[in-house]
């Protein structure tokens, strides 16, 4: 029962901050609510007891690519236009909590129980890391490399993009447009 609404939550949370990333036209409401999604996500490894995974979703996309993201956000200068305006604080302060409360509960949820069961039991004597390893890369193999040339391939067209804005300075421009302000 626990384990069902930890699910239905992890999914409803996720599917809202997916939501706001693709909504939003704040670059950097949109960052972190991808943190968020992608930590979300994690939260489903953890309900299957795939901890090493789990740890992996947290520390490889919402650590690594969430940091790529991140500069990528300060090269641009995305924030410069950025005024908060939040019209009701207490309600941000509410739901903020209730989102924490849940999510502890959520994530206290597969301890407390022990009603989970996997379609494919794990073979016995091998640990969660070498399961995975086995998985990965003999069923998964051709997956796993194609997942592997798409971040590449992704990498490599964010370094041409950022390659073509680096002879234009922002921060010169800035000054440039205060000296024109300040000679007025």
């Amino acid at each position: 029962m626990i384990e069902t609404i930890a699910f239905y939550t992890f999914s409803a949370v996720t599917i809202v901050m997916f939501w706001i990333v693709v909504s939003s036209k704040n670059a950097l409401y949109s960052m972190s609510a991808l943190a968020a999604g992608m930590i979300t996500i994690s939260g489903f490894f953890f309900l299957l007891d795939a901890d090493f995974l789990g740890v992996v979703q947290i520390i490889v996309y919402t650590g690594a690519v969430m940091a790529l993201y991140a500069f990528g956000m300060m090269f641009f200068d995305t924030t410069r236009e950025v005024k908060e305006n939040i019209r009701a604080p207490k309600l941000v302060f509410l739901l903020s909590g209730l989102t924490a409360l849940i999510l502890v509960i959520a994530f206290a949820a597969p301890i407390v129980s022990d009603h989970i069961k996997a379609f494919y039991p794990m073979v016995e004597g091998v640990q969660n890391p070498q399961a995975v390893g086995i998985v990965l890369f003999t069923k998964y193999l051709v997956p796993f490399e194609v997942a592997a040339v798409m971040l590449l391939v992704a990498m490599i067209a964010g370094i041409i993009l950022a390659g073509k804005k680096m002879d234009e300075s922002l921060t010169l421009k800035i000054e440039e447009e205060f000296q024109e302000k300040g000679s007025k």
